[in-house]
């Protein structure tokens, strides 16, 4: 069983922050796969699919952000699995808004959600990190995180969250690369190619009239003999 976790804030309230596009990566999974109903336990909001051959748990903590490992440790501890079957989804302030990058473990790079999962769990797990881009100066942070998606980012975001459903059962697999290229496909797809364009004709010249023979009968007769 693989547990993928999405990171966010409880609440209707919070519900189109930036800080909770891990909550939307999540839902749209759920919808697209067929994953079974919401439910609560382990101090989150959880229902249960398959991503391919894979059993999964999706998990969204409803303790808060700064205390999301408590959850997420909750249910590994019951399903008896180990970190590196843990995959969590964030928003990433270092990338740009429509970037999406997979990580196996590393630094939490001071976001509350993954130093709370980082001390229940170890660092040892996969993340999918949304960019969402950053405000400029690191006094704007918690106001940027919390608060919504501008209209003009709806684009982008739906072609992301697509893009991460197109690509979960590869994720789930342990495929990254497959994953990162279902991604793409949504958000930087390929241009079309142009017809080229028909090459012109060569010019055909007409050929040059016949010059008409001035010689003079002996001259032809002699010109046979040589």
């Amino acid at each position: 069983m693989k547990l993928f976790v999405g990171l966010g804030n409880p609440g209707q309230k919070y519900a189109r922050n930036r800080h909770n596009i891990g909550f939307m990566a999540l839902d749209r999974i759920a919808d697209d796969h067929g994953f079974g109903p919401w439910k609560s336990k382990f101090q989150a909001e959880i229902s249960e699919g398959r991503l391919g051959s894979d059993k999964v748990l999706l998990i969204k903590p409803q303790t808060f952000m700064n205390r999301s490992g408590q959850s997420v440790g909750e249910a590994m501890r019951f399903y008896k699995l180990d970190s590196t079957d843990v995959t969590v989804f964030h928003d990433e302030l270092d990338l740009a808004p429509g970037k999406v990058r997979v990580k196996a473990g590393g630094g939490h790079a001071g976001h509350n959600g993954l130093r709370s999962i980082h001390e229940h769990i170890s660092p040892a797990y996969d993340r999918v990190r949304l960019g969402i881009g950053h405000p400029g100066r690191k006094e704007m942070v918690s106001p940027y995180v919390l608060s919504d998606f501008a209209k003009a980012d709806a684009e982008w975001l739906d072609d992301v969250l697509r893009g991460v459903s197109d690509g979960a059962a590869h994720l789930a697999n342990g495929d990254g690369g497959k994953f990162m290229n279902a991604v793409a496909l949504r958000t930087a797809p390929p241009r079309s190619s142009k017809s080229p364009a028909t090459p012109a004709k060569p010019v055909t010249k007409p050929a040059p009239e016949p010059k008409a023979d001035e010689r003079s009968a002996m001259q032809k007769l002699l010109d046979k003999f040589r």
